[in-house]
Order: structure tokens, then sequence, then C-alpha cells
């Protein structure tokens, strides 16, 4: 761990960076327990076996799904405002706490939920993901405050490499107390997977102190009541479709990005589910992710390092089609195993490089507004995967097959990478 900060230390041109840099990208290390222990891993298991007993498979996979979509619709709707708001008042850091305080208490309150009660646990599930997802569009937007041009892709690995070995290293913590709750003087397995839900939002909460601590964020000139911004809400989004129309490099990423990141979030949100439904047990599921997170820790700045960023990209995607490829073939524990370790090594590659790629093309005074529309796409492509996968496994009756439909996201939005000009309209 030290040498990877004095590596960090080297490649920051002024050594005053360090602080604000490590204390932005500790706030992956924060919100990224939820993605692992909550979003991926613990939930969609404990949903099914606890809070939805008594019901059929199939109707706990769907109210799963159906929670997800309406999280990722209402932050699809809401991005755009929030992120016109957060520009106009140079609010990005207000809007960020609040938001992670709905997340953070959302999250702590799943350990309050009794068996059987499932709508209660999706309703929290949904409000936690809300805050989660809405405030990454501020965190997002706050690179730009922490980073030069020449430095951006390099943070932004350092962001979700810190993430992918925070939310592991809790992940493996609640691992430990499932596996073994006796040892922790806790009562069974199930208390042990409520607890780690609460541990979750403690973590999230204490680790998110730094940056909003020692992350001072740029200023913009325009500046406006919180209030009047949020009103004026509506006509900001009007405007910002007809900004984004000016810039043809924006137009062709955004709609690649939609339709890539759509197949890698589907496949971070339907593992667990997809490996139940081929008959793989959920400790071995459960293992599997946490390879991939560990994997993903030094991965994601790899990637970010040795290639380019559209190059890196490209070698990702093609990548996932081949995991798609081999899912579908899938028939032991262990190649899971296998998949897991090659996700992690792009997993982390890809959303970092993308996000720096977008931070980039996209006019820098409009950072936030910009972002929001990107989150709002991720957010909004969500929505369809698990539709694709869903709707695929019930026309042919086959669980694998569903895997498969995904190949034809990663192709479609690398075909529009192609197109994306290699010139920044931010490139000094």
């Amino acid at each position: 761990m030290r040498k990877f900060f004095k590596e960090i230390s080297l490649n920051l041109e002024n050594k005053m960076q360090i602080k604000p840099v490590i204390s932005w990208a500790l706030y992956d290390w924060a919100n990224s327990a939820f993605t692992t222990t909550v979003m991926a891993g613990f939930f969609p298991v404990f949903f099914k076996e606890f809070w939805s007993a008594g019901q059929t498979s199939s109707v706990s996979t769907l109210n799963l799904g159906l929670a997800n979509s309406i999280a990722g619709i209402i932050v699809a709707v809401i991005a755009p405002f929030i992120g016109a708001a957060a520009d106009c008042g140079s609010s990005k850091k207000k809007f960020l706490a609040f938001f992670t305080f709905i997340g953070v208490i959302a999250t702590a309150n799943l350990y309050f939920i009794g068996r059987g009660d499932f709508s209660s646990a999706a309703l929290f599930y949904i409000i936690a993901s809300i805050g989660y997802s809405a405030g990454l569009i501020f965190y997002d937007a706050m690179l730009i405050d922490v980073s030069n041009y020449s430095k951006r892709d390099m943070i932004s690995s350092i962001g979700y490499s810190l993430g992918y070995l925070g939310g592991g290293l809790l992940f493996t913590v609640n691992i430990f107390m499932t596996a073994s709750p006796s040892f922790f003087g806790i009562s069974d397995s199930s208390a042990a997977v409520r607890i780690s839900f609460l541990s979750v939002a403690v973590w999230w909460l204490v680790f998110s102190i730094p940056l909003f601590i020692f992350v001072k964020e740029n200023k913009n000139t325009n500046n406006c009541s919180l209030s009047r911004s949020l009103i004026d809400g509506y006509k900001q989004l009007i405007k910002t479709f007809k900004e984004i129309k000016k810039f043809k490099n924006v137009i062709i990423f955004l709609c690649g990005y939609w339709l890539y990141i759509d197949g890698v979030d589907t496949i971070i949100r339907m593992a667990v589910d997809f490996g139940l439904s081929i008959g793989f047990d959920s400790k071995s599921l459960i293992a599997a992710l946490l390879i991939t997170q560990f994997v993903g820790f030094p991965a994601a700045i790899i990637t970010g390092e040795k290639t380019g960023v559209k190059k890196a990209i490209f070698i990702c995607l093609g990548v996932y089609a081949f995991v798609t490829f081999w899912g579908y073939k899938m028939t032991n524990v262990r190649e899971f195993y296998i998949l897991a370790v090659i996700i992690g090594l792009v997993q982390g590659g890809i959303q970092a490089l993308s996000r720096s790629l977008y931070t980039k093309i996209i006019p820098q005074e409009k950072a936030a507004e910009f972002l929001g529309f990107y989150n709002m796409l991720g957010k909004f492509a969500v929505v369809i995967g698990p539709i694709i996968m869903g709707w695929t496994a019930y026309i042919t009756g086959n669980p694998r097959a569903s895997i498969l439909s995904i190949l034809i996201l990663f192709i479609l939005g690398g075909i529009m990478l192609y197109f994306v000009g290699d010139n920044s309209l931010n490139e000094k």
C-alpha cells in the first residue's frame, strides 16, 4: 500500500496535489463497499433466500429486477437536473454530501428488515441505490477539480483501483462474518449478513469525510442560488440537449457508451442471479465476486497507464465479448472463478477510462451538467440490460442464452466508439 501511494506522488507534477487526489479517490474506496457487499454480493442472495421467503425463484428475481430498474429510472430522470444545478451554484460537494447521506441511511436500514419483508427491503435498496448512483454524478465531476489534463487518466484509474481495494477489503471481512458468525460473536449467518449491511453504511460514511475536508471545488463564475438553479432545472435540461448537439464527439461517445456500459453493468448486477440460475451455490458466487475485486485493484491502474484510452477500451470490449461466449458454454464453478479473474482485469479499466475520455471531450465549465447526462445514460442502460437477459431467457427457456444476448451491446458500443475523434476538445 505504501508503494502504491509513493507511485502516485512520483507521478504528480505538483506535490500539493497528493492530499486532494487521495481524498477524492477515497470516496471510491468508501462507496464501493455498497457496490460489492450490497449491490453485487449479499443483497441479491439475501433478497431471494431471506426477504423473499415463501416466493418462487422467478417471482423474487422479477422483484429484484424491478427494484434495480426503478432506481435506475429515477436516477436517469434526475441526473441532468441536479448536474445542471451543481454547475450553476458550484455545489458539487453539497449535492454529493446530500446523496451520500441518503445512501448511508438507507443502507443502514437494511439491518432492521425482517424475514419475508421483501417490499421494505426493495424500498430501502432503491433509496440506497439512488443515493449511490446520484452521488457518483458529483464525484465524477470533481475529477476535474483534482486533476489537470495530462494526469486525468491516471487519477481516474486511481479512484477505481482504490474502489476495488476498499470494497474488496470490507467484503472480505463480511464474508468471514457470514461464514463463521460465532467467531465474531454473531448468532447466525443471517444476522451476520444484516450486520454486513450496517458495516457498509459506516464504512461509506467514514471514508467519505476526507473528500469533504481536503478537496476544494473550483468555483463557477456564473454562480446562482441553489433554489433558483433547481427551479430552472427544466430549462437547463433543454439547453443541455441543445449544447450537446454542438459537439459531435460527445454525441457519438455517449451513444457508444450507453450501449457498452449497459453490458458491463448488467454483468455486474446479474452475475450472481445468473450463477444461481444455472445451479451454482451462493458461497462460490460470492467468492468469485471477491476475486474480481482484488484483481480489479491493480488492473484498473495498469490498463490506464500502459495503453491509449480508446485502444484500452477496445481491448476491454473484446474481453467482455469473449466472456459472454464462455459464460454461455460454462458448465462448472471453476470456470466461473476463471471468468471472475478475467472480468476483474478489465472492469475497472473500462469504467475509469470511459469516464476519463468523456471528461476530455466535454466543455470544462459545464462538467457536472454534461456528466449528468453521462451518468443518466449509464444508469438508464442498467434498466435495459436486465430486460434483454430476462426476455431472452423467457423466449428460449434457457438462462444460458440470456448472457449471450449481451454480446450485441458490446459490438454496437465498440462500433460507435470507433468513430469518436482522437483529438480532445480540451487538449492544450
